[in-house]
């Protein structure tokens, strides 16, 4: 549905998230309230707000135990409004660290927020807002502001760098403007953010910000209040986004190009006056100056394939993939951040294919990870060696090699020193050597995919399957709760045989998809130029 002008002015009232968010959603979010507090919950997106919601009562505890005495927590119990209140009574008593602090909501301005500290500026008055997040606020580098959980001392850090988040600036930036309003923002002009590793708080300069929040804001609540007109356009938060459905029929109504070309390379293409996927599929000219995210002629290709239908395009007439005598598919399993618990894998031999998973069920992270991981990497290395002695050649298959390499070397990092455990030099040697082959690479080199390139759009074409139909990332982080008892219940034994089921489809679908590529790929799949 299309906003206009003629939309009536109502009473509305944004957090922060929405100065990031698809603009089109938040009109929706606006008009619709009634649909949207019926819609069902993204799964993905409800785990990830579970996780959190416990992050944050983790830093909480952790505060909370450093000084007792030092806090006002305002409880969560009561309205918003009343709380509110008592958030405004502790700062005008002159509290010096507030927890769970309720900003009143503003009918003028349309702002409502909320912020999981507030720090007292014991230099020049006012307070600063510090929020809690679960997503890491550093990398490391050198140059981020930041200081001690535990005192406020900002200084340049030799040690760490800024991760960019422009969610949590404008979420800083929006609780500032809110303090200002009651005359209690510090006149610093900072603001704090606890990430997912709580190792210190990143401190955010708002004198950089405060210009461009100001202008999010003022458009976005012109476009909640349906004075400025939205239109839906596929961009990648419509994957876990409650309005999806509804935007998608419109999209593929219009034959929308950025069902084919999502993003910016949509925004691209309308200003050069290509707004349908005939018309880009049509394309004749030189190809767009600037043009983000991979070949222009890809986005021409996958125009084609989707009117035509094709799951996937030929880049060349002949298909390859490395292949080996003996051949080993990798693929593990981690929980968010908190570490690595199973490595999954499947050795193919002219005989047999046999899966053997390398687990822990301590809930990560744990030391018991070095067990699981040593036992894993000893067996690897032990066929890896074998099939030399015979004369045999060796090869791992994984699929999208990021998330396997990067708990390979976290692992080594971690663990070296325990039994099984190779330095961090062994595993960039192995991850380095073409005995480490990455699948989803060959089909990105290979073909054009109009639907994606994840495992799960990709190895259906070859034939493969899941034995559980809600078999996913998304999913199994809520099945490893219930296996390992991460909320303090019983583990559940069933959702552990769910993940094992899990794994082992998944490295049976990196044989199917490499061996389907071997054999029929070209059979089945047409060429660039057959379109």
């Amino acid at each position: 549905m299309e906003a206009t002008g003629k939309q009536r002015r109502r009473p509305v009232s944004i957090e922060a998230s929405a100065l990031t968010r698809c603009r089109h959603r938040v009109f929706l979010d606006a008009t619709f309230p009634e649909e949207l507090s019926g819609a069902p919950k993204n799964p993905g997106a409800a785990q990830r707000q579970e996780a959190a919601a416990a992050h944050r009562d983790a830093i909480r505890q952790r505060m909370f135990d450093a000084d007792p005495d030092g806090w006002v927590h305002i409880a969560p119990e009561g309205t918003m409004s009343q709380r509110a209140d008592r958030t405004l009574e502790a700062c005008r008593s002159g509290a010096d660290r507030i927890w769970g602090a309720v900003l009143p909501v503003e009918p003028d301005t349309g702002r409502r927020g909320r912020s999981e500290i507030l720090l007292r500026d014991a230099q020049r008055g006012g307070y600063i807002p510090v929020i809690v997040v679960n997503h890491k606020v550093t990398d490391p580098g050198r140059g981020a502001t930041t200081t001690d959980l535990f005192r406020w001392a900002p200084a340049v850090d030799e040690n760490r760098k800024v991760r960019a988040h422009s969610s949590d600036q404008m979420r800083v930036a929006h609780l500032y403007r809110m303090l200002e309003r009651h005359g209690l923002a510090s006149p610093a002009q900072v603001a704090g953010a606890i990430g997912y590793n709580a190792d210190c708080i990143l401190v955010h300069d708002l004198s950089a910000v405060l210009d461009d929040y100001d202008a999010r804001l003022a458009d976005r609540l012109e476009i909640a209040r349906g004075n400025v007109p939205t239109v839906p356009s596929q961009i990648g938060e419509c994957r876990t986004c409650p309005w999806w459905e509804r935007c998608s029929s419109e999209l593929a109504e219009r034959h929308d190009v950025s069902l084919v070309a999502p993003g910016q390379r949509a925004d691209v293409l309308r200003e050069l006056g290509v707004t349908t996927i005939d018309g880009l599929a049509g394309w004749t000219g030189a190809q767009p100056e600037v043009w983000p995210q991979g070949p222009f002629e890809d986005a021409v290709v996958i125009a084609k394939a989707w009117l035509a239908g094709a799951p996937l395009v030929r880049r060349y007439r002949q298909v390859h993939v490395a292949r080996a005598d003996v051949e080993i598919d990798v693929d593990m399993e981690s929980y968010h951040e908190h570490g690595a618990y199973l490595w999954g894998t499947l050795l193919n031999t002219d005989v047999q294919s046999v899966y053997r998973p390398f687990s822990t069920w301590q809930p990560v992270p744990t030391t018991d990870e070095a067990r699981s991981f040593g036992e894993f990497w000893t067996w690897l290395s032990a066929e890896r060696r074998a099939a030399e002695r015979r004369g045999k050649t060796f090869a791992a298959y994984c699929y999208s090699r990021s998330a396997e390499d990067k708990w390979l070397l976290s692992s080594a990092r971690r663990f070296y020193g325990y039994p099984g455990v190779p330095s961090e030099a062994e595993v960039k040697e192995f991850i380095s050597s073409p005995q480490w082959v990455d699948i989803y690479q060959a089909v990105t080199d290979q073909f054009v995919c109009p639907n994606g390139k994840g495992l799960k759009k990709i190895a259906p074409i070859a034939g493969h399957h899941w034995r559980d139909d809600e078999a996913g990332g998304e999913a199994s982080m809520a099945w490893y709760r219930e296996a390992v008892g991460y909320d303090g219940g019983e583990p559940v034994l069933f959702e552990r045989t769910r993940l094992l089921e899990y794994n082992e489809d998944d490295v049976i679908a990196t044989k199917v998809l490499r061996e389907w590529m071997s054999d029929r790929a070209v059979l089945d799949i047409p060429h660039i130029d057959d379109l």
